[in-house]
Formats: structure tokens, sequence, C-alpha cells
């Protein structure tokens, strides 16, 4: 009489950090599921708990004293189950949060070492003279400029700058109007003041890049700057 080997079982692993499938098999010990599921979660071997998951059936926890030795054929491992690996170290204990982008890592080049790139986009533009390195290059923003002035005086009512909102409120030195009105720091140079109107300053910036406007005029949300939509060439890396 001979023994067949036990076929491998497609299995659904879930993490805090991870879920995909993978295939098992039954003759793995325990203590070797663990060591292949550590690069998958990035949870240790030694902290790890894992539950087995089965339709219509009570959870079962994949464990034993004698780990290194206990296959997992002794375990009722079903098509397409769930194995859910906890992790038992201390919030404080965990080196890294991989679900939150913020905690990790990231290599940021500094500006010299890729400015000194024989090879980066921007060395291929400066060869070119392409972007903010064409000779024309000034002539070239001040008729942008020029364009979304025009664009501004055209479309009235339906106002195509884009800034932030600085101010809210009362400002009486516009005759002949009461009510609220918002101040807004405009991201390129198509406004009226620096913030100040009628001697009196509601908010800083520079000088034709603050405009007063009625609540009415002003839609709320996030927006890219008009002018960088304008200059895709422009960029510095695709």
């Amino acid at each position: 009489m001979s023994l067949q080997p036990a076929h491998d079982v497609a299995l659904h692993i879930i993490s805090e950090n991870a879920t995909s499938e993978r295939r098992i098999s039954p003759s793995w010990t325990v203590a070797h599921l663990k060591g292949r599921l550590e690069p998958i979660t990035g949870i240790p071997s030694s902290a790890q708990r894992l539950i087995l998951r089965l339709p219509s059936r009570q959870e079962i926890v994949i464990e034993d004293v004698r780990e290194e030795s206990m296959q997992l054929a002794r375990f009722p491992l079903q098509a397409y189950a769930e194995i859910h690996v906890s992790d038992l170290r201390p919030a404080a204990a965990r080196t890294i949060n991989l679900s939150d982008p913020g905690s990790v890592p990231k290599y940021t080049m500094p500006a010299d070492t890729y400015n000194a790139l024989p090879d980066s986009v921007l060395a291929w533009k400066k060869a070119n003279r392409l972007g903010r390195f064409d000779p024309d290059a000034p002539e070239i923003e001040r008729k942008k400029i020029e364009a979304g002035s025009k664009e501004v005086e055209e479309r009235g009512a339906e106002d195509a700058r884009r800034g932030r909102v600085a101010y809210v409120g009362e400002v009486p030195e516009i005759p002949g109007l009461k009510g609220p009105w918002v101040g807004v720091v405009l991201d390129e140079p198509l406004g009226k003041n620096d913030g100040s109107t009628g001697g009196t300053r509601y908010f800083d910036c520079e000088d034709k890049y603050g405009v007063f406007v009625r609540p009415d005029r002003v839609d709320i949300g996030e927006w890219g700057i008009l002018m960088e939509e304008m200059e895709n060439e422009d960029m510095e890396e695709i």
C-alpha cells in the first residue's frame, strides 16, 4: 500500500496589511507555514496568531505546542477558506504600519543631485531649451497671464480664476454694497489688490494676487493651480 501525497489547497491569507491567495500544502508544519507567511504579512513568525475560518463552522485556531512537527493536515483545510493572521505584538513594537502611507519612509532625491544628473528630464529640457529654459519663456508667461485676464473679463460672473479663501466678512470700504465679501488670494496675478482696500488690510498677499468677490461667485473645492494645468509641458518629471 502506498500513500499519495496530499494536494495543495488554495486558501485566502488575510492580515491587516495584505490579502492574497496562496496554495498551502497540508504536509507543511505550522512553523513552516508561519515562516512562509512572514514576508507576505510583515508579521514575525513568533508574533503570528492563525485563525482558520470555514463556511458555516466555528473558527479554528491553528496552533500547537509542537509547531515544528505538527502538520497542517491535522486541521480541516478546505479550498478557498480563509486564514486570518493577527499580530500579537503591542502597537508600539510594530516597526511600521503598511496601511498608513504617511508612516512609510520615502526617499527624496536632493535637488542638487537631481540637477547634476546627465540623463534626467531636466537635463533634456535644458539641452533643448524647453519650458523655463526657453529664451522666450518670460514673453510666453506674459502672454499666458494676459490670456487669463482676458478670459476672466469675458466670462464675468463665471470667473475662471482660482485661489484660496483668506477672508470672509464685511468690507465697509467697498462703497454702495453691503453684506459679506470673500477675500481670495489668487494663484496668478489676476487680481486688483494685495489684500487691502481703502487703507484697511484684510489679508496678506502680493500685489495683484488679492481680490474681493461676492460669496455667490465662489465655488469651494480642491482644484489645481490653473496655470499649472495649462503648463503640463513644463513638468520636470513625468
